[in-house]
């Protein structure tokens, strides 16, 4: 099954600025999202996005807002919609005028499996973010205490067993790490800090 979107432009720059409410984006994701740990994954990306944007970029609540609902809605159609990941939630948001640059970043946020490389920070974090946030969040579902004590050694010490979390693309990380610039000893502390507080 090819998700290959075979384009590199998306939505129209006049739309730039324009983002769904967060009535409205949730209520996307609720319509087209029946998987609980699927919603929970995305509400953990799109909150590490907004920390993200706040602590680390220091943009304003707009600009934060756009990452968050680029978190939100990244994987909003894989439930319902496998063969068509990235294609409907692409059309439906281009459909609504949204700001060009959100709907690039969820296109970008898998570029082995869409073609689309990640270029603007927000593409890259979105990228970086999605499967290191899922391994993080497995090894808290393995522990007894879960988020709480955990530590940078424990997600590094998963991260090398390939049979934990298998479905975890090591090599993506990888990739996504190298693109944005980052390590993971930054960026898995953030990622523990942040995520347990979606919990």
């Amino acid at each position: 099954m090819s998700l290959q979107l075979n384009r590199t432009s998306f939505g129209d720059p006049l739309n730039t600025g324009n983002v769904l409410s967060k009535e409205q984006a949730n209520t996307l994701l609720n319509e087209w999202v029946k998987n609980d740990r699927l919603k929970l994954h995305m509400h953990q990306v799109a909150y590490l996005m907004k920390s993200w944007a706040a602590e680390k970029e220091g943009l304003n609540e707009t600009d934060q807002w756009r990452w968050e609902m680029a978190g939100l809605l990244h994987d909003a159609d894989w439930d319902q919609w496998p063969e068509q990941h990235c294609r409907k939630i692409i059309e439906e948001l281009e459909s609504r005028n949204i700001d060009p640059e959100i709907i690039r970043a969820i296109a970008s946020h898998g570029p082995n499996h869409f073609g689309v490389e990640p270029v603007t920070r927000m593409d890259q974090m979105l990228y970086a973010f999605d499967e290191l946030s899922g391994l993080v969040h497995a090894y808290s579902l393995m522990r007894p205490e879960g988020y709480s004590g955990m530590e940078l050694k424990g997600v590094k010490k998963r991260l090398k067993e390939k049979s934990f979390a298998a479905n975890v693309n090591r090599n993506e990380i990888a990739d996504a790490l190298n693109r944005a610039d980052l390590e993971l000893d930054n960026l898995i502390p953030f990622i523990i800090e942040k995520q347990q507080i979606t919990i």
